[in-house]
């Protein structure tokens, strides 16, 4: 017996020492069961774990949960914000539960500075007004100010090599604001992958997608209406449909569908989700966080402001957002001065992943322009 399945050991041991495949040795064995035609086993498990640990009801999240002020970059002397093309910075949102937490919903800016200026805003709402003590991350990019990279890995998408992969680079470090995760496997993700003019994977049309353009913006919409193949286009990244659009949550959005969006945890219990929206003035927005579920996610990615937005991954292993603050103006992006839009509690997969050469999946990186 030890002879005959000494192959399967050998995958086995070597899956279980890839830190690609999760922080924990647990995470690592779903995964490879997912990759070895288990994945509906590794489901039903997962969603009998979650379904019996759901967030309580009411209660107040505990102090260590709550976002601290984050660090932001050194500020360079003639620059203002009044003279710089810049968006607009958004209105504080009202919370969804009441009494809201002391700066709930409001901003504040965080990251590297650019030409003087914040580029990326923060706040924190709690999901909805019943799971009192769950507080979700979110991020205001501003699109002017900031270029977008998708870096591909040799587990997601596959294939390679890559000119954007990880470990990020010190030449692209020096303008590093930000970093996060993008979607699902692409087994799992209903939809394609293009980048370095190669159609990694079929772009499937009505697909949720993330595109950028040779110049650095970024936008998100459905694949063959609100966004198409044109010369200028450089990368994108599809991720089952989308989960809002007109700004309202798409009709028929269910917390219990476990089809559409996405079996890799079973979307009837509260798992960390991440999304990605644009607003009507062309900002991105990144909501990622603890105990949400399909609704929730679409909930707080339309009080962020978002009228076309989609889901990216869910698990906790695998939402993160970070934003690097060197202490010089072209000082390097780093781990050692990286912050987490949550504390490391509800966003346990640290930022030194994109600083490491064994991170093989696929992430989103915002550079100062």
């Amino acid at each position: 017996m030890i002879v005959l399945f000494t192959p399967i050991w050998a995958s086995l041991g070597s899956a279980l020492n890839n830190q690609a495949l999760g922080l924990s040795v647990s995470a690592r064995f779903a995964e490879w069961l997912r990759d070895n035609g288990a994945g509906s086993v590794v489901n039903s498990a997962e969603n009998w774990w979650y379904s019996h640990h759901q967030p309580p009801v009411g209660g107040r999240p505990l102090a260590e949960a709550l976002p601290t002020q984050q660090r932001t970059g050194v500020r360079a002397t003639g620059f203002h914000r009044d003279s710089t093309a810049h968006l607009t910075v958004p209105t504080s949102l009202v919370p969804f539960a009441h009494p809201a937490l002391a700066g709930e919903g409001s901003w504040r800016p965080v990251g590297r500075l650019v030409q003087g200026i914040p580029a990326i805003y923060a706040t924190f709402l709690r999901p909805d007004a019943i799971h009192t003590s769950v507080v979700d991350g979110i991020a205001w990019l501003d699109t002017r100010l900031l270029s977008a990279t998708l870096y591909s890995g040799s587990y997601i998408p596959g294939g390679g090599p890559y000119t954007y992969t990880a470990p990020v680079q010190p030449t692209a470090a020096r303008t590093l604001v930000a970093a996060f995760n993008a979607g699902f496997r692409m087994q799992d993700a209903n939809g394609g992958y293009y980048t370095q003019g190669q159609t990694i994977l079929p772009l499937r049309a009505g697909a949720a997608s993330f595109v950028i353009y040779r110049n650095g913006t970024a936008a998100v919409g459905a694949w063959g209406t609100d966004v198409k193949m044109t010369s200028d286009v450089v990368a994108v990244r599809q991720n089952l449909n989308l989960l809002v659009d007109n700004g309202k949550p798409v009709s028929g959005l269910n917390a219990n569908d476990t089809t559409k969006w996405g079996n890799t945890l079973g979307n009837q219990v509260y798992v960390s989700r991440s999304g990605i929206g644009v607003t009507g003035d062309g900002a991105l927005v990144y909501v990622g966080g603890p105990s949400l579920n399909i609704t929730d996610l679409a909930s707080l990615l339309v009080r962020a402001g978002a009228v076309r937005a989609m889901e990216l991954d869910i698990n906790t292993d695998w939402v993160n957002f970070a934003t690097f603050a060197p202490s010089t103006l072209t000082g390097l992006a780093s781990p050692a001065n990286a912050t987490d839009l949550l504390p490391l509690a509800d966003m346990a997969g640290p930022p030194t992943r994109y600083f490491e050469t064994w991170w093989a999946r696929d992430f989103i990186t915002m550079s100062a322009r």
